[in-house]
């Protein structure tokens, strides 16, 4: 259902990387712990960027990776790409399926010989097993890749891949909150075939997420405007644009939402499939 609130202008932190001068202070807000970690902004520089092959005019910044005991279902990264930069061959893993999130610039993804454009705002989920190729612009692009490892169940159709944009879909305000928390869904809740979610939460100033959720999902957190205070396992961590919060399943989490502007996060989390037994 197409949303009644398109004329929002919605923003999108984009990191420009670079490097702190030599007269900063080290100390920071980054912190990795047995139950979270979080990655501020402020360490997002072009020395802790990577390359990957078949790639061309692009670098990346790796958030979140499977780690033995923490975290273990997805990995996240932001990429930059340069103007007409991309890949013929991106996915070089055929049981990954991949989510993709537009933050700045124009990117066309190519899936069975059609193109779909996409711009700030633009979301795309590439089922595992399907060739697909990604290109920006002349201008550049900036995007969000959260890839998993698709797990599949007999009797159960794949999910097929679909592209949307958020100014689209209208968000779903959490009960008795009146309006003022909300969650952007990209992929349809009632549909078992998806193993993740992907969706962007909405918290007005002053809104909250008013109990401590402890939930066997991961998370991965990327916040995309304004700031919040987040309570993580016991300690209220301050977040803002630009920050990352990766969390380890039952990781006890809620938050208060800052101002003057809306705190708004993109979300990853997996869901819909039985826990893994030894």
């Amino acid at each position: 259902m197409p949303s009644d609130t398109t004329s929002v202008k919605h923003s999108y932190y984009v990191p420009r990387g670079g490097l702190p001068p030599q007269a900063q202070l080290v100390a920071d807000r980054a912190v990795f712990t047995e139950a979270y970690a979080v990655i501020p902004k402020g360490v997002l520089s072009d020395i802790v960027t990577s390359a990957l092959p078949f790639w061309d005019k692009a670098r990346f910044w790796v958030l979140a990776r499977p780690l033995s005991g923490f975290s273990e279902t997805f990995s996240q990264y932001i990429v930059e790409l340069g103007p007409e930069g991309g890949s013929s061959r991106p996915e070089t893993d055929p049981g990954a399926e991949s989510a993709i999130f537009v933050v700045e610039g124009k990117l066309t993804i190519t899936l069975a010989e059609t193109g779909h454009e996409l711009t700030a705002g633009g979301f795309g989920y590439l089922p595992a097993g399907q060739d697909w190729s990604v290109q920006a612009d002349a201008e550049g692009c900036v995007f969000h890749w959260i890839r998993k490892r698709y797990l599949a169940v007999p009797g159960l159709d794949a999910p097929d891949a679909f592209f949307s944009n958020e100014n689209d879909i209208a968000p779903t305000p959490m009960p008795e909150t009146n309006g003022g928390w909300a969650t952007t869904r990209f992929m349809d809740p009632s549909d078992l075939r998806h193993d993740m979610h992907v969706t962007i939460v909405t918290l007005q100033p002053g809104a909250v997420i008013p109990f401590a959720e402890t939930h066997v999902m991961e998370h991965g957190l990327y916040v995309l405007q304004g700031k919040g205070v987040y309570h993580l396992n016991q300690t209220w961590v301050e977040v803002e644009a630009g920050d990352y919060m990766w969390l380890r399943a039952f990781c006890p989490q809620a938050c208060y939402a800052g101002g003057p502007e809306p705190f708004r996060y993109l979300l990853y989390k997996d869901v819909n499939r039985h826990a893994a037994l030894p």
